[in-house]
């Protein structure tokens, strides 16, 4: 999941010291450079279809954007941050906002948004998640990510199945739902009985109905949130951001992931850590009919050669559909030297415009709805259809992932947990351990 490579890539950062990062500049002639960075390189590449138009209103100010693998990019920009070289402004993800706000490492930007005049209310997603717990706005946003269901076009129809109906799967924790039904049916063993027919062989599968829903991250985006948060619970509890402790000990959460980790028994999805290869890779082989995965998997696993590949919205619960969503924002590094020429390229970025421009070039989902839309359409005539996620926007069907203070030490500590569950070492009784672990944590 991109959330958890993300804040693992983050802890490395401590050792970085040594490393040198790009920093903004004067020329002999007086241009100044911004320079941007981003951890995507389709965000990078995007993102230059906003630069001509930038430069042509700021005569005198060039921007430079720098893309980094994600393994790499925290470890630079940590080390930038201990040399007062970092980037002028850079993509955040709201995980680090406590961390970087909390070591006075980024910009508070409410003077700059009063003196221009700035809009924020131009944004449907995304803006609250960047608010530190000083009230202030810390980040503009940029794109946001949600979670749909990608399965196998000619693997659903070979199991008597449309794509309708997997589109409309409901879930419940007592039978599963049409979801368990679904799952069940696309799951064949090697002797070629389904998984809902007598003789299947659990133990022996050759076709797993759905890529594993288990997960050692701590807020499972793509994994088993989108089952729970069906039944009202949210990672925060009632603290919509900045949560004192995550209800791990829910009985309804409990319930969830019993049910989760049940169709691996059944031999309905594959194992904890059965797999090496990414979800795309499994479908691509024919080894799973569906997975769970992100917005930002939609461009690969729908192009995969000969392996047509549907878009589906996750299941529907007892209280409709829900998922957690991630934001990403932009950041203006607290050492710039030149605040005003990285704000200007910052709210650019944060304009109908801009955001057009670029989601029209990328995969991702800008965070202002006419951009998106222009995103959706640009997507639909490369035959990858996004309107499930519009459709989770529009409907209500998102709730922000909560930022958090250390949230570095809840990862490290809640996922062995998890992962201990899956595997079978730990029952049940992990689950208020584990709130009781993330109360020490968040709790001022």
């Amino acid at each position: 999941m991109r959330t958890q490579r993300i804040m693992a890539a983050a802890a490395a950062t401590a050792l970085a010291a040594g490393l040198a990062a790009c920093s903004s500049g004067e020329s002999d002639d007086g241009t100044v450079t911004v320079n941007w960075w981003t951890w995507d390189e389709r965000q990078a590449a995007s993102y230059e279809a906003c630069v001509p138009g930038f430069e042509d209103a700021h005569p005198g100010v060039r921007v430079e954007i720098s893309q980094y693998a994600v393994d790499d990019y925290f470890t630079k920009l940590t080390a930038g941050f201990v040399a007062g070289t970092a980037p002028d402004a850079f993509q955040n993800s709201v995980p680090l906002l406590g961390a970087y706000a909390g070591q006075g490492q980024i910009m508070a930007l409410d003077d700059l948004i009063a003196e221009s005049d700035y809009d924020l209310s131009v944004f449907d997603v995304g803006v609250d998640s960047w608010r530190y717990t000083d009230g202030k706005q810390y980040g503009i946003p940029l794109d946001w990510a949600g979670a749909a269901v990608y399965f196998n076009q000619a693997k659903v129809e070979e199991a008597g199945l449309t794509a309708e109906q997997v589109r409309t799967m409901t879930w419940n924790p007592e039978d599963g739902g049409t979801f368990d039904d679904v799952v069940s049916r696309l799951t064949v063993d090697e002797n070629g009985v389904r998984g809902d027919e007598p003789g299947f062989d659990p133990d022996n599968v050759a076709v797993y109905g759905i890529g594993s829903l288990a997960s050692g991250d701590f807020n499972g985006q793509t994994s088993w949130n989108p089952f729970v948060s069906t039944l009202g619970w949210r990672l925060g509890g009632d603290a919509a951001a900045w949560p004192e402790r995550l209800p791990y000990d829910d009985p309804e959460f409990a319930q969830t992931l019993d049910y989760v980790r049940g169709l691996a028994d059944r031999g309905l999805m594959p194992g904890f850590g059965q797999f090496t290869v990414s979800g795309i890779e499994q479908i691509g082989s024919g080894s799973v009919a569906m997975i769970q995965g992100g917005t930002w998997d939609a461009a690969t696993v729908t192009q995969i050669p000969d392996v047509p590949v549907g878009i589906a919205p996750t299941v529907e619960g007892p209280e409709g559909r829900m998922m957690i969503s991630n934001s990403n924002a932009n950041n203006i590094f607290a050492g710039t030297a030149h605040p005003d020429e990285t704000w200007d390229w910052v709210s650019w970025m944060g304009t109908v415009d801009c955001q057009t421009a670029a989601g029209v070039e990328g995969t991702f989902l800008p965070s202002i709805s006419e951009a998106l839309q222009a995103t959706v359409d640009a997507q639909a005539e490369q035959g990858i259809d996004l309107s499930s996620f519009v459709q989770a926007l529009d409907n209500g069907e998102l709730y922000p992932a909560p930022p958090t203070v250390n949230g570095q030490e809840v990862v490290d500590t809640i996922q062995p947990m998890f992962e201990a569950y899956f595997t079978g070492e730990r029952d049940e009784d992990v689950f208020a351990e584990m709130a009781a672990a993330s109360e020490d944590i968040l709790a001022p």
